[in-house]
């Protein structure tokens, strides 16, 4: 007998810590994988699928304009019936903390399946930030039968919120396997972003690579935000601060209004994973309100400064791979100026241990699996 399973998932950076999962599933005999996207995100979850070359069985294609959290919720979990009605998996993964992991874990609950987390246990125990991905992530994790804990800290949380032992397994996070493969693939791929950036960087020039999206970071935030990366690029010689600006309008207008002109600032289209994965790799410093960045950038001896006020992710501020800096213009400009300044500290941060694995996480998961099927 084949075990069923559905890997479910709709935004890029889930189709990202997901691929490898995937690939390590449909290598094994005694299960029958398949996979479900709902596309939430659409076009950044399609640039995902064809560079870790998979095809989904299901595509939900629910993303539209003005999309709102209520109506995505419901038509996540009302898309999801006939798939699960039709296929009846033993397995549904569902990962992180998206509305797509939420709304799955319903879903699949409803249909009488086992339901896994991959990234399981992430707390900042402030159900405000971020939002709504804390309630996402902690509703899931009273839904699912087994937990795929990172790292021992998120083992902690679940235990204390009564998950038992035997449902729990540590990791490492499955974005380390992804990165590991990609990094390398990179390299050799003829992508048309990378060489694009190629020839509009300066990279004899100290590169700084900042991202920013976060809803909580909407408004004064993100003016705050520009103001640091606009003294930054006055107080340090020899820099170029690289922004891929997020789309959302709330985004875009005060990084074009305070930013754009500026010589030493780039402001340049979202990225495709495949070159934000090389520029990463090639840059000195990020700065970030991501999630998936804090775990990913130190595993290639990048420093972060995380542009955030809380971290579901604490292992790494602990460890001193990363530095919260909020929205505080000044704490911005200050890590960042000290960083670049101080070769001392800049070597002991990026030459830390990254807490969040080895890379043989979804390895450690089908074995979980094998052992219950």
């Amino acid at each position: 007998m084949k075990y069923k399973n559905l890997i479910i998932f709709g935004t890029r950076p889930e189709a990202i810590k997901m691929a490898p999962l995937v690939k390590a599933f449909l290598k094994n005999p005694r299960f029958e994988t398949k996979v479900c996207v709902t596309a939430q995100h659409r076009e950044m979850l399609d640039q995902v699928l064809d560079f870790f070359e998979i095809t989904p069985d299901y595509d939900l294609n629910l993303m539209k304009p003005g999309q709102n959290l209520y109506g995505l919720t419901a038509d996540i979990i009302t898309g999801l019936q006939p798939v699960l009605e039709e296929f009846q998996p033993n397995y549904v993964y569902v990962h992180g903390d998206t509305t797509t992991t939420m709304g799955s874990s319903i879903a699949g609950f409803y249909s009488g399946a086992k339901i896994c987390h991959v990234e399981a246990g992430l707390r900042t125990f402030n159900k405000k930030s971020p939002f709504p991905e804390e309630i996402n992530r902690t509703i899931t994790g009273h839904i699912a039968d087994y937990h795929f804990a990172p790292t021992q800290t998120s083992y902690n949380n679940l235990r204390n919120e009564g998950i038992s032992k035997e449902d729990i397994l540590i990791t490492g996070n499955t974005v380390i396997d992804a990165l590991f493969e990609s990094v390398s693939k990179v390299d050799n791929i003829d992508d048309p972003e990378i060489k694009k950036l190629k020839s509009e960087i300066d990279f004899t020039k100290r590169i700084v690579l900042v991202t920013g999206h976060r809803r909580e970071n909407h408004g004064q935030g993100f003016i705050n935000i520009c103001n640091a990366l606009k003294k930054i690029g006055e107080s340090i010689d020899n820099v170029q601060i690289i922004y891929p600006v997020h789309l959302n309008p709330k985004v875009q207008k005060p990084v074009y209004e305070i930013l754009g002109g500026i010589d030493n600032v780039n402001l340049i289209a979202p990225l495709a994973y495949p070159a934000f994965v090389w520029l990463m790799n090639k840059c000195e410093l990020v700065i970030t309100d991501s999630g998936g960045v804090q775990e990913e950038a130190p595993s290639l001896g990048k420093p972060v400064l995380v542009m955030r006020d809380t971290t579901e992710r604490p292992e790494a501020v602990d460890v001193g791979t990363v530095i919260l800096v909020g929205t505080d213009k000044n704490k911005i400009v200050r890590e960042t100026i000290d960083l670049m300044k101080n070769p001392e500290r800049y070597k002991e941060m990026s030459k830390l241990h990254n807490p969040y694995g080895d890379g043989k996480a979804c390895e450690r998961i089908v074995e979980f699996i094998e052992k219950l099927a």
